[in-house]
């Protein structure tokens, strides 16, 4: 395996290690505020994700989200979770998510246009936000 400044790595890139030499080092801003891997992995956890699905219906059914449409939904979600869901329906609006709140992700999202003879299985919550 080889070495590069007393470390074996299993791999190298291309030009081997004297292209690792010759590459300037990037300096550590001393100054900036270190953020650690667990803070960064918190925010992100707790932050509410959108599916690719749900992403695609929000798109494809031109379902347009504002920051204070984000916020209320967050809000919602949070509730449910403070009373022990795990899937819920959230209406918000002319608009309904269901929601994994265990993940903190939105699966799917309709207009109230779609809403009409729509059947919303395996949710145990509704939130009305």
């Amino acid at each position: 395996m080889p070495e590069v400044n007393g470390i074996q790595v299993p791999f190298l890139p291309a030009g081997g290690v004297e292209e690792l030499k010759r590459r300037p080092k990037v300096p550590v801003q001393p100054d900036q505020p270190q953020t650690s891997f667990k803070e960064i992995f918190d925010r992100e956890v707790r932050q509410l994700k959108f599916s690719a699905h749900a992403q695609t219906r929000l798109d494809s059914r031109d379902i347009p989200l504002s920051e204070a449409d984000l916020q209320k939904l967050e809000k919602a979600v949070t509730k449910a979770g403070e009373k022990g869901a795990k899937e819920s329906l959230i209406l918000l609006d002319e608009m309904a998510f269901i929601v994994s709140i265990r993940n903190k992700t939105v699966i799917t999202a309709v207009h109230s246009d779609q809403l009409k003879d729509n059947v919303f299985t395996n949710i145990d919550s509704a939130v009305i936000a």
